[in-house]
């Protein structure tokens, strides 16, 4: 196989089948654009399996995703997508940067209703939030491809969060990326894990996501804190 692109988390390289691609989940975390930056025993292992865990449950829900295999622990057989340089967020809880951005709501606050934002990933503009003129005239994506973004986001979250609820943690918010694939078709791709969701334990409100990172918890904490998110969500403990 031959390596097609490296991101901060994730190593990407081509197959004999041009329709897939291979993913390699790096034990890497990073935070502030990649200004912080460590290394997790495991945990591309974990973020794989609970993406892979996520995404065959989302597919049952009728959302399409990459996912094709998980072949081996931190490896992912995923469809080829042309990926939309976009993040999309779907917000339940305020939490994070839209506390500095939304008056009237603090920490903990539920929302009336899900909030959909769009953010350019690019971390030399430190991913600015963009709305749908935006995005068409940066040539991202068209007025219907936005709208699908949009609906498969908060489809997304429609079915994650009694899901999760389930599992006694609490969905606050959480990124998907999207792509394109052969056929022009939206799908889902990157992942879905502790690194791209905050969630909460329903019982204590312990932290089960990268926020433990952001925050400067020792990497011992961190890795028990994603430990604990592979527990819940997948089961057992990593292979």
């Amino acid at each position: 196989m031959e390596k097609v692109a490296e991101g901060k988390t994730k190593i990407i390289y081509s197959m004999p089948d041009l329709e897939k691609v291979t993913l390699k989940f790096k034990d890497d975390i990073t935070a502030f654009d990649g200004k912080k930056h460590d290394l997790i025993k495991d945990k591309g292992v974990i973020n794989a399996a609970i993406t892979t865990k996520l995404f065959r449950y989302l597919e049952k829900e009728g959302v399409s995703t990459h996912l094709v295999d998980l072949p081996q622990p931190g490896v992912m057989v995923a469809r080829n997508l042309k990926m939309i340089p976009l993040e999309v967020v779907c917000r339940n809880i305020a939490a994070g940067h839209i506390l500095e951005r939304l008056p009237g709501f603090k920490k903990g606050d539920s929302f009336p209703k899900p909030i959909v934002e769009f953010f350019l990933k690019n971390d030399s503009l430190h991913d600015p939030i963009l709305n749908d003129d935006h995005i068409q005239v940066l040539a991202l994506a068209n007025k219907r491809e936005i709208a699908e973004m949009k609906r498969l986001a908060l489809k997304t979250n429609e079915f994650l969060k009694p899901y999760l609820l389930k599992k006694e943690m609490i969905l606050a918010d959480f990124k998907l990326e999207f792509g394109r694939d052969s056929k022009g078709k939206i799908i889902v791709g990157d992942e879905l894990d502790c690194d791209s969701m905050r969630l909460w334990d329903i019982k204590t409100g312990e932290i089960l996501d990268k926020d433990v990172y952001r925050q400067g918890a020792p990497l011992e904490k961190v890795t028990e804190t994603y430990l604990k998110c592979y527990r819940k969500i997948v089961g057992g403990e990593p292979k």
